[in-house]
């Protein structure tokens, strides 16, 4: 299998991962009552976004469309971080307690092993093809497996000690994140290798 092919590959087992990521999120965020969740589950949603424009930069698509693309990923990124600023506010002024989810600890469980794999597959890949795109798709993959990390570690810690000031403080993680990703998107790669990080 050719580089080129593995590349492929990989942004489409990305892609698959995270439209089912996106409904069993949806669902489990609405029963646990999660902000966490729900974030991760929009979170998800870019980075449906970010595998279409990876894939039509693969394609030989235009560099034109490829930066309008990225653009409109990082506008998602700041409304995902100002709607988590405020869910997670909310959350803690009010003292809501987000119920227990077993089905998000197994999701965001499964997904953060998935993103490694799927990562490190990308930077051998983008390596390989010299491809500054793909290298920096699969730094945000890896940050990807590194916020379900997160948001099961709070899932956690509120099943087992109760405490449920875990679950909105681990959005204030993905507010970070976001709004990283926003300002980093902002900027153009460079063509010697990623620009944003």
């Amino acid at each position: 299998m050719t580089s080129l092919r593995r590349a492929f590959v990989l942004e489409y087992a990305t892609l698959g991962w995270n439209v089912v990521g996106v409904m069993v999120l949806s669902y489990t965020a609405l029963a646990a009552h999660s902000v966490a969740l729900a974030g991760f589950g929009l979170d998800s949603l870019i980075e449906i976004g970010a595998s279409t424009v990876v894939l039509w930069e693969l394609s030989g698509t235009g560099e034109d469309r490829r930066h309008r693309a990225l653009r409109l990923i990082a506008a998602a990124f700041v409304a995902l971080a100002v709607y988590l600023s405020v869910e997670s506010t909310w959350v803690l002024v009010t003292g809501f307690h987000a119920r227990h989810s077993s089905a998000g600890i197994i999701w965001t469980a499964l997904t953060a092993a998935v993103m490694f794999s799927l990562a490190a597959g990308k930077a051998r890949v983008g390596a390989a093809l010299d491809n500054p795109v793909l290298l920096t798709e699969g730094r945000v993959t890896l940050i990807d497996g590194l916020l379900a990390a997160a948001v099961l570690a709070g899932l956690l810690l509120n099943a087992i000690f109760d405490w449920w000031w875990a679950d909105p403080a681990v959005a204030y993680v993905l507010v970070y994140y976001a709004a990283r990703e926003a300002h980093a998107l902002r900027r153009p790669i460079a063509p010697g290798g990623p620009g944003r990080r």
